[in-house]
């Protein structure tokens, strides 16, 4: 796993994009501080910089230098959850600009995965995460579901978990600071 680990930050600290197993789903990541890697994400998904990606982090010391304010109520949604949760956050800061949504808000999640948690520690910086197709097509439930467009897209594909099968993405919770929660997807 260390030489999977050094191989992805090599590519990630160059700006590269990555083909990587999450807790949820494959994933296509950068360093999410670096615009001009998270350009080449939306370029390589065709999708427009509107819709926002969702970004990773190891634990929550790295989400709270990430997030200006992190609502309570955020840590008990992480504590309580059976599955993998992502939160939308207002006012994220040392982000890359076009990561951040229109309305200034940020949909991170806490990794669970030790494979994630170990890179994004060993990278210091938070890593994009948004699912390894081209917008629009089916999201991959495994490795040998992701299209060849995708393959040749990215800079490294990691050589782990390719075995596992049915991965399904995040729950995705909109938690605003003034304290209104809206549930985005189950």
């Amino acid at each position: 796993m260390t030489e999977e680990i050094n191989n992805a930050i090599e590519v990630l600290a160059a700006g590269g994009l990555i083909l990587y197993p999450t807790d949820t789903i494959w994933g296509i990541g950068c360093d999410a501080t670096n615009e001009q890697a998270v350009q080449k994400v939306y370029d390589l998904k065709q999708r427009e910089d509107s819709k926002a990606l969702i970004c990773l982090v190891a634990n929550d010391g790295m989400l709270e230098r990430y997030i200006s304010k992190v609502p309570d109520l955020a840590y008990d949604i992480m504590d309580l959850s059976t599955k993998p949760t992502t939160i939308i956050y207002d006012e994220p800061k040392g982000i890359a600009k076009n990561l951040v949504a229109q309305d200034n808000t940020l949909a991170v999640r806490v990794a669970s995965d030790k494979f994630c948690q170990y890179l994004i520690n060993k990278f210091k910086k938070p890593l994009v995460s948004t699912s390894a197709n081209i917008s629009g097509e089916p999201t991959p439930q495994n490795f040998g579901q992701i299209s060849q467009p995708i393959f040749k897209g990215v800079d490294y594909i990691v050589n782990l978990q390719q075995d596992n099968q049915n991965g399904s993405p995040s729950a995705i919770i909109k938690l605003s600071t003034d304290g209104k929660v809206k549930v985005i997807r189950k």
